[in-house]
């Protein structure tokens, strides 16, 4: 928001000078970005006209005028300004004057020519950054008169960097009660008159967009003069907020926004056909807009239409078939509310940013309308002429946002402050904000204006409490009271423990943005139950990630790209499946590649597998303590694993996650070698750890049998060792893997594995026909379910 101070000023009494305000503004919230005076040395400036101009004898570019100051004799000035010529008001620069940057203004020959002053351009005057020509003033402008007093100097142009919620300030009037709660003063509204009306010109108006247009006004002005020029003061307000004055009906609704924050819109009435519509765009529709881009729409859009055709994308810009121009003379002037979520992301989908969306997309008074469609009418009629039509409106009183009071505990401001603000300042501080207060037992009732769409809590109060009393006069004491300490629950893994046992292993903690494009998804045949974003950032970040994996790798190009030959990468976060409303999932994802172990003199090099991979997941499983609930498994694989180098993990025999090594294919196409493992898991099953059991220590000794048995290939060590404990239960305290043997002596498409059952008995020592009778058991078991046989 760019404003000019002396306007501000025109609003609110303002007892301080411009370092004092800018600080104030800043210190509530409103934080001053750029503060750029205006005019502060024009001393000896004052208003003059060319009465003469002839070529200067010895340069081409230059002219020797005769200028009228005001002071009798015309003054001789040589200029080469390209605009220079009989008739103009330009600024003259008199003998004496020193301008901004120092520039002393002495009487000189330029090329043999005597020059008493210096016709001057905006830019040499620190009013204005255009320096193609003399700034040429209205030709009513009085002869002689200083022009600073002229052009209301000195002044500045101050730039807020506002926040997000606080879209009543983007408006004069709506920052001036801010200023006026500040400064303890009262803001002076512009005078309000209904235009009288002059004509019986009327245009239905229709609503079919619900709660996304509760509100539309319009008014048809006949006999305006399209040629008006522009007032002095309007157009240098504009200039001075940031905006070049363009043409008198586009400069009053640019003016009523800036001062009241409405965006308003002008139509040519001769070129709209029927009643006004205010609807959804159709699929596929299109519009010119003004400044002559082409907007294809969807139904996502409002547009302002007529009978037969779109007119304008609602609260962005306006079409270019419909503008105002210069043979316009009756024109339809529109004010309306939209509902902040029906114009948010529209103008950026667009590829465009107005001061029309900006507003409305954060939220606009719906009470303002009708005073700005007043407002505007009053000042077109002054500047253009012509007369008013009745104002013509629509509305959906149910759909319009209504205030709704909020308690604000006496107590509770006391307690979030850490001080006592006397009952009489915050009355006065929420009277100076525009908002009505009553007072209550415990405290205070407030409603906000609608103009303020941020306050919606006890909280929000607080801090306008806070802003305008003053943070400087809140204490800065140490907070106390009594602090509940957290509990971790035992039976959970704590999630900076696996972090840090990552980390200790070898692996960087990654962090990516939770949105990919969804080129690089489908790389991966990530297709279904994706969540895209309604209102994405740009292309390459349009969805949300269902897999952690491709932003991991991504981030392992980067680094490979960069000389580091061995990567090790890991990161816990949450990913995302389509749903009402999306199902978000913790999970862990870690990639690697290059050698297995960090270059060293006592280990020969070789390329990382997936066993070390595999060595990874266990690791980080033990620390649940029940190892045993977890395993691999060769099939059900998804697209983006090697088929012959990856695993599906499950625990408790559900799905939790994968790893192996990337698809030769995708690999490829990622610009990968062939050395790059994964591994991603849902994070919950992982964290799940069994408590501790404290046991008395065994009377009686463990007895070992070992046995080897040959069984078919396919058949993992998985589906063994859950064999062999289903039948054998409690007295199995331990299985162990000792040898796996494929080759001669083994049919082909058969393996031998060796195993020892550890068994014993908490209440007696097993004899010798206990552990044959348990060896028994496990063999029958094997032979049933695994096609395993004896091995001698």
């Amino acid at each position: 928001m760019k404003f000019s101070e002396n306007w501000l000023r025109e609003l609110v009494d303002i007892k301080a000078d411009r370092a004092a305000l800018a600080h104030a503004l800043t210190m509530a919230g409103l934080e001053v970005e750029e503060l750029t005076p205006l005019g502060e040395q024009l001393a000896g400036v004052v208003v003059a006209e060319i009465v003469g101009a002839e070529k200067h004898p010895e340069a081409d570019r230059l002219q020797v005028c005769r200028v009228d100051a005001g002071q009798g004799e015309p003054l001789q000035i040589v200029c080469g300004a390209p605009n220079a010529r009989v008739g103009i008001k330009v600024p003259l620069a008199t003998v004496g004057a020193e301008l901004p940057g120092g520039i002393q203004i002495k009487a000189a020959r330029l090329r043999g020519v005597e020059s008493s002053g210096m016709l001057c351009s905006a830019k040499e005057l620190g009013i204005d950054a255009d320096a193609s020509g003399l700034l040429e003033l209205p030709a009513d402008a009085p002869v002689g008169q200083p022009l600073a007093a002229y052009l209301g100097l000195p002044d500045a142009s101050i730039e807020l960097k506002l926040t997000p919620n606080r879209p009543d300030c983007l408006g004069l009037v709506g920052l001036a009660h801010d200023v006026a709660a500040l400064f303890g003063s009262h803001v002076r509204m512009p005078a309000l008159a209904e235009a009288p009306v002059g004509v019986d010109a009327r245009r239905g108006i229709r609503l079919e967009a619900g709660a996304d247009a509760p509100r539309y006004l319009g008014r048809i002005i006949d006999g305006v003069d399209p040629q008006a020029r522009t007032p002095l003061w309007l157009a240098e307000r504009l200039r001075r907020a940031g905006l070049r004055p363009i043409s008198a009906i586009v400069d009053v609704t640019n003016y009523v926004m800036l001062e009241l924050g409405q965006p308003l819109h002008a139509f040519d009435d001769d070129q709209l056909e029927g009643d006004i519509v205010v609807r959804h765009a159709r699929a596929g529709e299109t519009l010119k807009l003004l400044d002559g881009s082409q907007a294809r729409l969807d139904p996502g859009f409002l547009v302002i239409a007529d009978e037969h055709k779109a007119l304008a994308v609602a609260g962005v810009m306006g079409g270019y078939d419909s503008r105002v121009t210069d043979a316009a003379r009756r024109i339809f002037l529109e004010s309306a509310h939209f509902a902040p979520a029906a114009i948010m992301g529209r103008a950026r989908k667009l590829g465009m940013h107005t001061d029309a969306s900006h507003r409305f997309e954060r939220g606009v008074d719906p009470e303002l309308p009708r005073r700005a469609l007043e407002r505007a009418t009053e000042l077109l009629l002054a500047i253009a002429g012509g007369k008013a039509g009745p104002v013509l409106a629509a509305e959906n009183p149910a759909d319009l946002p209504k205030p709704v009071p909020v308690v604000l505990r006496r107590t509770r401001l006391k307690r979030v402050l850490g001080l006592e603000v006397a009952d009489a300042e915050v009355a006065r501080i929420f009277g100076a904000l525009g908002m009505q207060v009553e007072s209550i037992a415990d405290g205070w009732r407030i409603t906000a204006p609608t103009s303020r769409f941020d306050i919606e809590r006890e909280e929000d109060l607080v801090e306008e409490v806070a802003r305008i009393y003053g943070y400087d006069h809140v204490p800065t004491h140490t907070p106390s009271g009594a602090l509940r300490l957290a509990t971790e629950a035992e039976a959970r893994v704590p999630e900076l423990a696996l972090r840090e046992q990552l980390a200790s292993r070898g692996y960087y903690e990654a962090v990516n943005l939770s949105f990919l494009s969804a080129e690089l998804l489908a790389r991966w045949g990530f297709v279904d139950a994706l969540v895209p974003l309604a209102n994405p950032l740009s292309a390459d970040l349009a969805v949300m990630r269902p897999s952690l994996l491709p932003g991991l790798i991504e981030a392992l190009r980067h680094n490979r790209a960069r000389q580091q030959e061995r990567v090790r990468l890991f990161e816990v976060a949450r990913v995302f499946a389509a749903g009402d409303p999306p199902v978000e999932t913790p999970s862990l994802a870690i990639a690697a590649c290059g050698s297995a172990r960090a270059e060293q003199w006592g280990e020969a090099s070789r390329p990382l597998d997936f066993h070390d991979l595999k060595g990874e997941l266990d690791a980080i499983v033990a620390w649940g303590g029940e190892p045993q609930r977890w395993s691999v498994h060769a099939d059900g694989l998804p697209g983006w694993l090697h088929p012959g180098r990856g695993a599906r993990v499950a625990r408790d025999g559900h799905t939790v996650g994968y790893l192996g090594a990337l698809h030769p294919q995708l690999a490829k196409a990622l610009d990968l070698g062939p050395d790059v493992h994964v591994l991603e898991l849902a994070l919950e099953p992982l964290l799940a750890r069994r408590l501790p059991k404290a046991t008395a220590v065994p009377r009686f000794p463990s007895v070992r049998r070992d046995i080897a048995v040959d069984l078919p290939e396919e058949v993992s060590w998985a589906q063994v060792e859950q064999t062999v404990r289903t039948a054998l239960g409690g007295p199995l305290i331990e299985l162990r893997l000792f040898d796996r043997y494929a080759g001669k002596g083994v049919e082909t498409g058969r393996k031998s594995l060796a195993m020892g059952l550890i068994l014993q008995d908490a209440s007696r020592t097993l004899t010798d026909d206990d552990a044959d009778r348990f060896v028994r058991e496990a063999m029958a078991a094997l032979e049933t379910s695994c096609k395993a046989r004896w091995r001698g």
